[in-house]
């Protein structure tokens, strides 16, 4: 069995109108939000034995902050390009490719996308995944390869205001 948890990145600044929706950093709400969620899951009993994010500022220093939460180093973590605005499609496919061992993988990206995609992974239905929400799920697989075919089936869906 494996469990993947679905993190959207933290509450992020518009306080420069000038800079680009991929630069924007974590406000003081995200900054604050981010380690209370992760030990949130920690208060759970759970492990995560990787970090995959999208490469955009807000997701990666999200999941810096989960990490170290973890007690783990953030060259740990694995940036995919692709989680940048993702459709559910690739999601799948990021998924079906990740050359892991791990039992739960924790994966920081952006909406619409990842509601989109929690969204195809079980009968729950979650009509906005809000900034720092987590949505997990337990894949009946022993390989990431298998993502695709694998049952699945919905544990839990946390969020800052919950």
């Amino acid at each position: 069995m494996k469990t993947l948890l679905l993190v959207r990145h933290a509450k992020s600044s518009w306080d420069d109108p000038a800079m680009t929706d991929f630069d924007r950093p974590l406000n003081e709400r995200g900054k604050k939000d981010a380690p209370m969620m992760a030990d949130r899951l920690i208060a759970r009993g759970i492990t995560v034995g990787s970090f995959i994010s999208s490469p955009a500022k807000r997701a990666r220093k999200t999941a810096k902050i989960f990490a170290q939460a973890f007690k783990r180093n953030e060259e740990e973590i694995i940036l995919i390009p692709e989680l940048y605005l993702a459709s559910s499609s690739v999601f799948e496919s990021v998924l079906a490719s990740i050359e892991s061992d791990s039992e739960t993988l924790a994966l920081f990206s952006h909406n619409p996308g990842i509601t989109d995609f929690a969204n195809t992974l079980s009968a729950a239905r979650i009509d906005d995944i809000p900034t720092c929400g987590i949505f997990a799920v337990s894949i009946d697989t022993d390989d990431w390869k298998n993502f695709r075919a694998a049952k699945k089936e919905y544990l839990f869906f946390d969020y800052p205001k919950a």
